[in-house]
């Protein structure tokens, strides 16, 4: 359930399109890395000239790629409701692609170790968590995807204290790919699994909202509770993994994302006020108004956003044009509503004149010089001069987001929105020419800027993960807080008690599993081994770990006279911590991931020998920075980290499955 790994959708096969294309980018990320390791290492003029060759055909490869990749961004299209509306395009996220991992030899090997139990009897659970992240792959577009995905990110967790120690790697590589990019992120790290999982939960709830039927309030509620939820999933991943590898998880992509998912939200909002449509009442059109004020506001921030740097170089073109036609699309609407106002209504006898010129007076930051709410009220030719001030306003805004539209190819071949920018266009410029032309050459008031205000403020929806309940794959290793990655433990023993006049010679405490207590030093278990503290994980053949303590009494009465077998085990202090491998993004070094590669394993060299200091990490320096902007980051060789200096082929890393990327 919530998987659907066969479904022929428009959907399912531009993500086939995009898991094709990141293996395009991916062979031409290695030949450019590969050509230029060759140009830094030949000193051939020759050899230099074709390397150089080769690098502009693959540079040229890369950008149509990125083109291409963009492409499917901006497929929005596909993504929308199937019933025919007159509403113009949301943005969704794509889905993340991934490699398949194989957690079977890893994990065995780990509980063999690590548990001591033999490892064939969890293969169920190894396999149902296989089974699991492969369904993650091709989540279905509703809550039962949703909960999926939830599910699967909630397991890591329990996986991670399970299986992945501090002290090292335990050998499983994970591949995602960049959502904008295409570039490959590769580590042995879980956070990088539980990072894009989270990405693709607020990029599932994002096509969620934009299948809804805007025609219905029910369907835009759904939509606005979509993108808050998406916004909510984004900005908790940007709070919690604060040194994500890939450009489409870094801090300032997050924050556009979730400012852009915010404004669609906001839109959805206007459009369910004006559903059951706008009556032109004088009250109605202040609302409307400042309503599409507000989203023509929103949106001109997420334009803003999206042109600055580092964000500039890897959201699609088309996202932040598209930003700007809404922008400009929702303040002529603005204008043209208040123009409404302006020409259509004049202050009668009944009208409530004070109520009137107060709400014309918030509609402004600052007033035409010379006019006052009041007068203009009173005054029809104020109100028609300023009315048509507004309508120039509004056409100059419809023109320029008809212009943006025509400048970008993409935008330009969504049909909808080019009928939808016509008709409001179309719309302004009927009102403009019913007016009264005669003092055209005479008005010189300039439409003032709207306040824009909203009465219904958009905010994030948390990712609420205690309602998806989840059980623990490996429950049978025992209670997390003490059978995980961390604690370490001697094999379970077995220990031999006979009874001393009905008496044990210990207590038990804890909850479970429960602890030796108060052990009698001359007992006879103690004599056999049995120490304080010791935990006790089977009595009498049958596990006990998830005992309490008066669970483990009645095991122990019940076995009468006769001697007591029971398996043991104790703790052992853990290893100090080593780093983790991880990549960092790198904001100062645009289309450069700076990898962070701590070494794992280190000749052991003699205390006594005072050694040189060694470099914490490998990165790119300013030299080679400005060599080559590339999108790998090849790890040279450190000082003093060995002995014997090897020499590195341009493709060693290359070659390797364990590359990072």
């Amino acid at each position: 359930q919530g998987c659907n790994p066969l479904a022929e959708t428009g959907r399912s096969k531009l993500q086939n399109q995009r898991a094709i294309l990141n293996q395009q980018i991916l062979r031409a990320v290695r030949m450019r890395a590969g050509a230029e390791n060759l140009l830094r290492a030949t000193t051939n003029n020759k050899v230099r000239e074709q390397v150089l060759l080769e690098l502009s055909f693959v540079n040229s490869d890369l950008q149509i790629l990125k083109e291409e990749l963009e492409g499917l961004n901006i497929s929005v299209e596909v993504y929308q409701n199937t019933a025919e509306t007159f509403s113009i395009p949301l943005v969704p996220l794509g889905l993340k692609e991934t490699k398949e991992v194989d957690f079977t030899l890893p994990l065995k090997d780990f509980i063999l170790e690590h548990y001591s139990e033999d490892s064939s009897e969890y293969e169920d659970e190894i396999a149902d968590l296989m089974d699991l992240r492969q369904a993650c792959r091709t989540p279905s577009r509703d809550e039962a995807g949703i909960e999926m995905l939830t599910s699967y990110f909630l397991q890591l967790g329990y996986v991670e204290n399970r299986f992945f120690p501090p002290t090292r790697h335990m050998g499983v590589l994970f591949t995602w790919y960049d959502s904008f990019t295409g570039v490959p992120v590769c580590q042995q790290n879980l956070l990088l699994e539980k990072a894009s999982i989270l990405f693709n939960i607020g990029a599932l709830y994002t096509q969620i909202g934009t299948r809804c039927n805007r025609q219905t309030q029910a369907g835009l509620e759904h939509a606005v509770d979509a993108f808050q939820r998406a916004a909510g999933v984004l900005s908790y991943l940007k709070e919690t993994f604060t040194h994500t590898p890939s450009y489409d998880m870094s801090p300032a992509m997050l924050n556009v994302l979730v400012k852009m998912l915010l404004a669609q939200a906001q839109e959805c909002v206007f459009e369910q006020i004006g559903l059951p449509g706008i009556r032109n009442e004088f009250f109605t059109l202040v609302k409307m108004t400042q309503e599409a004020a507000k989203v023509g506001e929103v949106y001109m921030l997420v334009n803003t956003a999206m042109n600055q740097e580092p964000v500039k170089e890897n959201i699609p073109y088309s996202w932040s044009k598209l930003a700007q036609i809404k922008s400009d699309h929702y303040k002529a609407l603005a204008h043209y509503f208040i123009a409404i106002i302006l020409c259509d209504h004049e202050l009668q006898a009944g009208d409530d004149k004070d109520q009137q010129e107060k709400a014309l007076s918030q509609l402004y930051d600052r007033m035409p010089e010379g006019l006052m709410p009041l007068s203009i009220l009173k005054d029809k030719v104020q109100r028609k001069q300023l009315g048509k001030a507004h309508l120039r306003q509004a056409v100059v805004c419809h023109e320029e987001a008809l212009r943006v539209c025509g400048l970008c190819k993409k935008l330009r071949n969504i049909d909808v929105l080019q009928e939808v920018l016509t008709a409001a266009h179309k719309r302004s410029l009927l009102k403009y020419s019913q007016q009264e032309t005669e003092d055209d050459f005479l008005s010189l008031i300039q439409a003032p800027d709207i306040i824009a205000k909203t009465e219904h403020k958009i905010e994030i929806i948390a990712p609420q993960f205690s309602k998806v309940k989840v059980k623990d794959f490996f429950y049978r290793l025992g209670p997390l807080a003490v059978f995980s990655a961390k604690q370490r433990w001697t094999a379970p023993r077995p220990i031999f008690i006979h009874r001393e006049a009905g008496e044990l010679g210990f207590s038990l405490k804890g909850g479970s599993p429960v602890q030796i207590y108060c052990l009698d030093p001359v007992c006879s278990a103690a004599s056999v081994g049995l120490k304080e503290g010791d935990y006790i994980v089977s009595v009498g053949g049958v596990d006990c770990k998830w005992l309490g303590v008066n669970e483990v009494l009645e095991k122990l009465k019940s076995m009468g006279e006769q001697p007591i077998e029971m398996e043991v085990i104790s703790c052992q202090d853990t290893a100090t911590s080593m780093h983790n491998k991880s990549a960092t993004y790198s904001v100062g070094m645009q289309k450069t991931y700076s990898l962070i590669c701590l070494a794992m394993e280190e000749d052991k060299i003699d205390q006594t020998k005072k050694t040189p200091l060694k470099l914490p990490f490998l990165s790119w320096g300013t030299k080679n920075r400005q060599k080559a902007a590339s999108t790998l980051c090849l790890p040279s060789a450190v000082a003093g980290s060995s002995h014997i200096k090897k020499k590195l082929s341009p493709f060693t890393l290359l070659n390797s499955e364990s590359s990072l990327y």
